[in-house]
């Protein structure tokens, strides 16, 4: 398949998923709109997950693009393999956190790795947040996933699942 086929079945895929994550927004916005036009959190794991998905694998798909239209030696090449690596660490980091964080006690935690920068953020679903559950959240992140304490932010966000 020639380079202009190519880009034009990958601009075709990245079109196609940037409508599917449009189209996903305007849906969750639909749902999850109450009569004042507040968002309510009954979605909220769900959307965020949804949302997350889609942009990285958007992300994926363009960095696949670039993978396939260069040289193995060439730099843009080894600069796309190595930031699809870093999503796909990023990823695996947040699944094992989350895992880890519901075995607290948990109905629902969201984690959030920065693939660019050292911060993790994490959503937990509850109405309140004592401190020794922080603590222990700060605890579980800085042993298991090396986070440095200034960069961990941890939010409740209460939902009835």
């Amino acid at each position: 398949m020639s380079k202009k086929k190519k880009i034009i079945v990958m601009s075709s895929l990245v079109f196609l998923l940037a409508l599917t994550a449009v189209l996903n927004v305007l849906l969750a916005q639909n749902t999850t709109a109450n009569g004042d036009n507040v968002v309510t959190t009954a979605n909220y794991f769900a959307t965020y997950r949804s949302e997350r998905t889609t942009t990285r694998s958007e992300e994926l798909l363009q960095l696949d693009s670039i993978i396939e239209l260069y040289d193995e030696s060439s730099e843009e090449y080894s600069e796309a393999v190595a930031a699809k690596l870093d999503i796909v660490e990023a990823m695996e980091q947040e699944l094992q956190l989350e895992t880890m964080i519901k075995s607290l006690g948990f109905s629902d935690a969201v984690v959030s790795v920065g693939v660019d920068s050292e911060n993790v953020n994490v959503f937990i679903n509850s109405d309140e947040l004592d401190m020794d559950t922080a603590l222990s959240i700060y605890d579980m992140l800085r042993t298991e996933a090396g986070v440095a304490a200034g960069n961990i932010i941890i939010m409740p966000v209460y939902s009835e699942i």
